[in-house]
């Protein structure tokens, strides 16, 4: 498959995910189950085409990456702490802004 297909791929199954664990912030618990699949799927779909995209790309590991994956991984738990922590959503909303910022500023950057 083509760079563009993974990367496509990517950023749509990163801005659903994204969208899903705010509304995993504010959703009501009965919805908890369908929540928690929808973005696992989308955060083992952002993995896929990342990774797919890194090895069609050949970029290595350079330090932006490492960055990236791990703000994937405080996006991907984050939706399972909105349902545990109800009180903390507006703290839990600040910090998934700023995972999301700092993975954009990353890729664009590529400060590292």
């Amino acid at each position: 498959m083509s760079p563009t297909f993974y990367s496509i791929l990517h950023v749509i199954s990163i801005l659903l995910l994204t969208g899903w664990t705010f509304y995993a912030f504010a959703a009501a618990p009965e919805t908890r189950k369908g929540v928690m699949i929808i973005t696992g799927v989308l955060s083992l779909l952002a993995l896929v085409a990342g990774f797919g995209l890194q090895a069609k790309l050949q970029v290595g590991w350079p330090g932006w990456l490492i960055v990236k994956i791990v703000c994937w991984l405080g996006l991907s738990a984050l939706a399972g702490f909105g349902y545990r922590r109800r009180q903390a959503a507006g703290t839990l909303t600040v910090i998934a802004s700023l995972l999301v910022i700092v993975a954009v500023t990353m890729v664009y950057t590529r400060a590292f």
